[in-house]
C-alpha cells in the first residue's frame, strides 16, 4: 500500500500506536485511521498445541484467552483438526471388545444424547462411535462395525437392545467384564470439559461433539507435543 490510503489513495501521516506497538496512521483526505500492514494472531497459532491442551480439559473460552484469540477461531480450528483425523479400523482377528453408552447432553438437558462405542479389550483402541440416541440402528452401526473384525468375544451391559443385534455365540451380557470401557468414560468426563457433570460447559451442537471425540479417541497418539 505504500503511505496511500487504502480506502480513497489518499496521503498518510502518523497517528499514533496500537496497544501492541504497531504503527497507526490517519488518512488526511478521508481522515479513516488504518495500519500499513495488519496480521491475525491466529496465523501465529500452533494448532496441534491447541488441540493437545484443549484434549486436557480446557474449555473453548479459556483456549481464546490463552492464545489471544476469538472463540469462534479456536471453534474453527478444532473442527478442522478433526476432519484430517482418520478412523483406524485394523485390529486383529479374533479379538475380544467392549460396547457401552455414555450420556451427555446438547444445548439443554431436554436433548437427551447418547455417546455409543465399541473398544478392542488389548489395545484399548476405540473402533467408532455414534452421536445420537441410544437405540438400535444407532447400536447397531457400531455392532457390525465389530463383526466385521471377526470378534471372538463382545461384552456388553444388560442393555435390552445387544442380544437382538449381537450373535448369541459371541455376546456377553455381563457388569464387570466392561470394567475397561467404563473406566474410559471417566476419563473422557475428566479430559472433555463438555462432558464433565456438574459443570456450565456443555456442547451446543452436535458437529462440535463429534470432531471432540475424534480428536480425543484417534488423534492423541498422532499428534506431537510441540507445545511442551
Amino acid at each position: 500500500m505504500g503511505d496511500s490510503c487504502r480506502f480513497c489513495d489518499g496521503n498518510l501521516v502518523k497517528a499514533g500506536k496500537q496497544k501492541d506497538g504497531t504503527q497507526r496512521y490517519r488518512c488526511k483526505y478521508c481522515e479513516k485511521y488504518q495500519q500499513l500492514e495488519y496480521k491475525s494472531p491466529a496465523l501465529s497459532v500452533d494448532t496441534e498445541c491447541l488441540v493437545n491442551i484443549y484434549l486436557e480439559g480446557c474449555g473453548i473460552r479459556s483456549l481464546s484467552r490463552i492464545f489471544g484469540i476469538s472463540p469462534g477461531t479456536v471453534l474453527n480450528k478444532i473442527k478442522m483438526a478433526a476432519k484430517s483425523i482418520q478412523n483406524p479400523l485394523k485390529f486383529k482377528p479374533l479379538s475380544s471388545y467392549e460396547m457401552d453408552e455414555m450420556y451427555t447432553f446438547i444445548g439443554n438437558k431436554s436433548d437427551e444424547t447418547w455417546i455409543s462405542y465399541a473398544i478392542e479389550r488389548e489395545s484399548k483402541q476405540v473402533v467408532d462411535f455414534v452421536v445420537g440416541s441410544r437405540s438400535k440402528v444407532n447400536l447397531n452401526q457400531i455392532v457390525q462395525k465389530v463383526l466385521s473384525m471377526d470378534p471372538k468375544r463382545v461384552y456388553t451391559d444388560r442393555l435390552n437392545i445387544y442380544p437382538g443385534i449381537i450373535p448369541k455365540a459371541l455376546h456377553r451380557p455381563t457388569r464387570f467384564m466392561t470394567n475397561t470401557i467404563e473406566r474410559l468414560n471417566l476419563t473422557l468426563r475428566t479430559h472433555l470439559k463438555r462432558l464433565s457433570r456438574r459443570t456450565i460447559c456443555f456442547s451446543k451442537s452436535k458437529e462440535l461433539l463429534e470432531a471432540s471425540l475424534r480428536l480425543y479417541f484417534w488423534s492423541r497418539g498422532i499428534m506431537s507435543l510441540r507445545c511442551l
